[in-house]
This record gives structure tokens, C-alpha cells and sequence, in this order.
């Protein structure tokens, strides 16, 4: 694939320079993301944690990962001055490159398939953005590049340059922060580590650093109903593919993405869509603010996680990631009439999750619904 060069002398490199201290300097004005504590009744020696990345400036978990990629491409001389950026996003990350792509004076082009919520496309142009809406989810990759030629710009392709746009031994490492603020709480090396996947990045992070760090801690993938991760993971077929995007924004994917490294992961569990909805309306209900559906992913992965440290006896920790605000998603996944008209309507399956929360025993029912792979050998399953 050819790049965009940076030359190596006179105004590009100063503009490369500048560009680099005012990302540094953005980060440097910003404070970490809290890690707050949930005290479930129906699991007494299991606690459970939400890294909250809504508190970022652009509102999720992918603010990390723009960061990092508009880092990793101004380092490799893939960005120049003026140039348009390109990126392949159902929201989040085209939200927080928007605002990366406004810090340095870049135009900023995301190709999105079109049901994206409205909320996040307004989000997107309120950063200084351009959206690009396609129907079919596979052209969005093949349709970005388009876009960076024909504006003569660069595809951040997040999808390939994920895992290794983050260093997962320092700097905007999600996992140290983690680790760094369960110091002092009763279980302070957590048991497992869940995070849904999206381009895979965040999951290789945790995982590769759990290794580096020679912790103690296992690493979770969550994986959404129309999505090729959670079959990759079992089978490591490279050319799964769906016609079909996910339904629930943000994660799930419908081909094996560059960045999913399924060797660093412990266990995965894949939550049908009804279910994540269900427990992100719940969770909502238990913290007292909405949020997004991919948290509600999340949620069920780690109630799987630890229901399997309880039926072992097992104390310990979970931490899970709140990945974004519900705000996003006002006419979406809290709209009732949407929900009925997208087969999601989940006020069933959220009474279970209710239980489930308060109860020594999971509701049959959710457990039934979640597959599971890896160290999460749930009886039954």
C-alpha cells in the first residue's frame, strides 16, 4: 500500500514536530479514566469493575486508540500537512480521530455503513468532520482507500494498525492504568481482564501486557451475534466472512481483522444481541447513567467470567471496560419503537440480568443464550 511521505527537512518537519507536541500536550492536559467499583449482591467474593472511558474528551475507549494511531502515522511520515485523513468507522473511532484531525488542522473523511446512530454523526461533524455513509460494511475498507487516494490524504486503517499503534509496555497503555489503580483495592491482581472486540487493539493490549507484566490475570474477549471473531478464536480460519454488520456499534466484525490476535486471549464468550441490550439497560438502572450497548457486551462476558470463579469457589476481581455514554444512542438503543423494529426488544432477557445481578444463581435463560471458548468452560456449554 503506498503512504503519503513527510520529508525529512525545512517546514514539513517542523510542521511534523508541532504536530507531535500538541497530541502530547493534549494528553498531558488529561487526567486518567476512573475505575469504579460494583457490589453485586449474587456475587459476594467476586468484585466487579468498569473502566470508564466515557470520561475521555471525545466520550469513549477509541480516544486511546486515535491518539495512538495519529502518533503511529506522523512517526512512520504517513501524515503531511494539510492532508485529508481517512478512516473506516461505525462511530467512536471516527469521533475521536475527528477531534485528533481538528488538533493539527487536518480535513478528516469517515466511512461508516449507514445505520450509524445520528447522534454519533452529528458528533463526528461537530469535531470538524466529514461523514461518508455506504450501505454495504465490506466496502468500507476498499471505499476508504478510494478516499485517500482520490483526496490524496492517508487511510488510518485502525483495523490493521490497532495492536501495534498502542505500545503495550508504556504510553496510553489502557492495561498499566488498570493494574495501577487496583493497587490498593482487596483483590488487587485482577482474575480476568474483558473487553468486547472491535478492531481487536484493546484486546491485544491487555493481553500482551498481562505477559509483559507477568500478571497473574486471564484475558477475555466479548464478542458480538453478527461478528467472525468469536469463530476465528475457535477455528483460526483467516477468511470467515459475514454480509452482514453487527448490530451492536462499535464492535463485532465482518471478516478477521488485522489486529484481532486471538494466541493472546484466554477465553472469549459471544453474547447474542438481545442480551447486551438487555444488560446494558440494567447496568444503566445500577450506576444511575446510560451507557452504550458494547458496555452491555461487556457486562455479560464478565458476569460469564465470574459465575465460572464462583461455581469454583474462587475469589477475586474482574475488571471490565465502560466504553462509552449512552447519550450516543438516544434514538437507538433507548428508543423503544427501535428496539421492537430491530428484533431487540429485551424486556424479558433484562428481568434476568436483574436476577442474575441480585441472585447467588444466574438466570438459566442468560446462560443458555452466551457461547463460550477457552479457559470458560462453562458446565453445559
Amino acid at each position: 500500500m503506498k503512504k503519503p511521505t513527510v520529508s525529512a527537512g525545512g517546514s514539513d518537519r517542523s510542521w511534523l514536530l508541532a504536530a507531535i507536541g500538541r497530541i502530547e500536550a493534549d494528553f498531558q492536559r488529561s487526567s486518567d479514566t476512573h475505575l469504579i467499583p460494583l457490589r453485586l449482591a449474587g456475587f459476594a467474593g467476586v468484585d466487579l469493575y468498569l473502566k470508564d472511558e466515557s470520561s475521555h474528551p471525545t466520550g469513549s475507549l477509541k480516544h486511546r486508540l486515535a491518539r495512538s494511531l495519529f502518533l503511529y502515522a506522523l512517526c512512520n511520515g504517513w501524515l503531511r500537512q494539510g492532508g485529508t485523513v481517512v478512516e473506516a468507522s461505525s462511530g467512536s473511532t471516527a469521533i475521536s480521530e475527528a477531534y485528533f484531525a481538528r488538533l493539527l488542522g487536518l480535513p478528516f473523511v469517515a466511512v461508516m455503513p449507514m445505520g450509524t446512530s445520528p447522534e454519533k454523526v452529528a458528533a463526528i461533524e461537530f469535531q470538524g468532520g466529514r461523514c461518508h455513509l455506504i450501505d454495504d460494511p465490506m466496502r468500507i475498507y476498499g471505499e476508504s482507500q478510494r478516499l485517500a487516494d482520490e483526496l490524496g490524504g492517508h487511510y488510518m486503517d485502525q483495523f490493521t494498525y490497532a495492536e501495534r499503534a498502542t505500545d503495550w509496555r508504556s504510553n496510553n497503555n489502557i492495561a498499566e492504568s488498570i493494574f495501577e489503580q487496583m493497587r490498593l483495592e482487596r483483590h488487587p491482581v485482577p482474575s480476568w481482564l474483558v473487553s468486547s472486540a472491535g478492531t481487536g487493539g484493546t484486546v491485544a493490549t491487555l493481553g500482551r501486557c498481562v505477559r509483559y507484566r507477568a500478571r497473574d490475570t486471564r484475558v477475555c474477549a466479548a464478542d458480538a451475534e453478527l461478528s467472525v471473531f468469536f469463530d476465528h478464536y475457535l477455528n483460526r480460519q483467516p477468511d470467515l466472512c459475514l454480509h452482514q454488520g453487527s448490530r451492536i456499534e462499535g464492535i463485532g466484525r465482518p471478516r478477521v481483522e488485522a489486529s484481532f490476535l486471538p494466541q493472546v486471549i484466554d477465553g472469549m464468550v459471544k453474547v447474542p444481541d438481545v442480551w447486551s441490550v438487555a444488560a446494558m439497560h440494567e447496568l444503566s438502572a445500577l450506576v444511575g447513567r446510560r451507557v452504550g450497548p458494547s458496555t452491555g457486551t461487556n457486562l455479560v462476558a464478565a458476569l460469564a467470567c465470574m459465575d465460572q470463579m464462583r461455581a469454583a469457589g474462587v475469589v477475586g476481581s474482574v475488571v471490565t471496560l465502560l466504553c462509552d455514554a449512552g447519550e450516543r444512542y438516544a434514538n437507538t438503543y433507548y428508543d423503544d419503537q427501535w428496539l421492537q423494529r430491530a428484533g431487540l426488544a429485551c424486556d424479558d432477557q433484562r428481568a434476568a440480568v436483574a436476577a442474575s445481578l441480585a441472585e447467588a444463581e444466574l438466570a438459566a435463560e442468560l446462560v443458555a443464550g452466551w457461547r463460550t471458548a477457552g479457559d470458560l468452560a462453562i458446565a453445559g456449554q
